[in-house]
């Protein structure tokens, strides 16, 4: 019996070679094994040319990096185990106390609260600069600024920035940048070569994602990136990755995987689901304002047109509306728990839409100039029909009527 248990796990039998399917196969390992001693000694990790531990990845985990530094123009990947956790790894990367972060007043919320608090912490300083002024940002840049953060489009009231002109001022206080581009998915825009052909080449040095939204398109995986074309940067910030520990299980990653294909596909549907509700807001006494890259009115319209720019634009399936200053939280409050397709839950990119009431004044140092009084909405467009939300909306308004 002994002998038997013995066999089973040290089992001879080797599958053949030469088997390739549609998915790659999952590979989950701690251990990692090492032919010989010379072997072991020899195996050089932070390349990808072998395997030494589970940890610093598989064939799995390569590959997904791979194509995710494709998708988005870079050239090295790192994966971390949620969009959050990519912005962290690049702060404890490349911070120190005595140094100072710049953040746009509308970064992510979460991005906000480390850097408020670890960060703080630390001694290392912050300043929120204005999004939509290029001018604002290169006054608060002094010899303590280390890297400066951007998004396109801001978070909840999606204004979109010059984005060139902001990578620019960075390029010339020889400033690292680093952008949320969650939103663009690596499909709305180049984040490494904003304006093509340009030289030197205009572009951020770092781009992080929520493969949380739409790479996974599921809602039911939790995972970041982050991405880079140096490869002395992109050294720096996996040697961190490495002295933390930060790994991701290689279902989840199989998970990615399996739903990159489709990604295009699955934005440009969320995309003009999107634009259509968000024309059709337009129409509604109750929006005072409807927040839309796309839509003329939108802030910063001119430079998502700029940026984005193939033959009709692309944009994330995102819009927020603002709801007439006459309606209090419990009405905003009805009006949502009114909405029967639209679940109310955080995140996006998933096939069933959300949608989740803000109030934006505690989010910003105070409430933006180019926003019209009032509460605001935000809505993430999934995979259902457009006539079934709009009517949804409908009926949901009735409770404000």
């Amino acid at each position: 019996m002994s002998e038997r248990i013995t066999d089973l796990i040290h089992h001879a039998y080797v599958p053949p070679a030469g088997f390739e399917a549609p998915q790659l196969g999952v590979f989950k390992a701690s251990t990692v094994f090492f032919p010989t001693v010379a072997a072991m000694r020899s195996r050089e990790w932070k390349d990808k040319t072998a395997y030494t531990y589970g940890l610093h990845g598989t064939p799995t985990s390569y590959a997904l990096e791979e194509r995710l530094a494709t998708l988005e123009g870079g050239e090295q990947c790192l994966l971390v185990p949620s969009g959050l956790a990519a912005l962290g790894l690049v702060a404890l990367s490349l911070l120190k106390s005595g140094d100072e972060v710049l953040l746009p007043d509308n970064a992510y919320g979460p991005n906000k609260s480390l850097v408020e608090g670890e960060l703080l912490g630390w001694g290392i300083t912050h300043q929120y600069y204005n999004p939509m002024d290029p001018e604002d940002l290169e006054a608060q840049i002094s010899s303590r600024t280390k890297l400066v953060w951007l998004e396109a489009a801001g978070s909840v009231s999606l204004e979109f920035p010059d984005l060139v002109e902001m990578v620019r001022i960075c390029q010339r206080r020889k400033v690292l940048t680093a952008l949320d581009n969650t939103w663009g998915a690596g499909l709305a825009f180049a984040p490494f070569d904003l304006v093509p052909g340009a030289s030197p080449a205009v572009g951020v040095d770092i781009s992080a994602h929520a493969l949380t939204k739409y790479p996974s398109g599921g809602g039911d995986v939790l995972m970041g990136s982050v991405i880079t074309r140096d490869a002395g940067l992109h050294l720096k910030l996996k040697l961190t990755h490495m002295r933390f520990g930060i790994g991701v299980g290689m279902n989840d990653v199989e998970l990615v995987l399996r739903a990159l294909p489709s990604i295009a596909l699955r934005y440009r549907a969320h995309d003009v689901a999107a634009r259509e509700l968000a024309a059709w807001a337009q129409t509604q006494a109750e929006f005072v304002q409807v927040l839309h890259p796309a839509l003329e009115e939108s802030p910063g319209h001119a430079h998502w047109k700029a940026l984005c720019s193939d033959a009709e634009g692309r944009a994330a399936g995102l819009f927020s509306v603002i709801l007439d200053a006459r309606f209090g939280r419990a009405q905003t409050d009805a009006f949502c728990d009114a909405l029967q397709l639209f679940r109310l839950g955080y995140s996006w990119g998933g096939p069933i839409s959300l949608v989740v009431p803000y109030e934006l004044e505690t989010m910003r140092s105070g409430w933006p100039a180019h926003l019209l009084p009032g509460t605001l909405v935000r809505f993430s467009i999934g995979l259902e029909d457009v006539a079934d939300l709009q009517a949804d909306i409908a009926q949901a308004l009735q409770v404000l009527r």
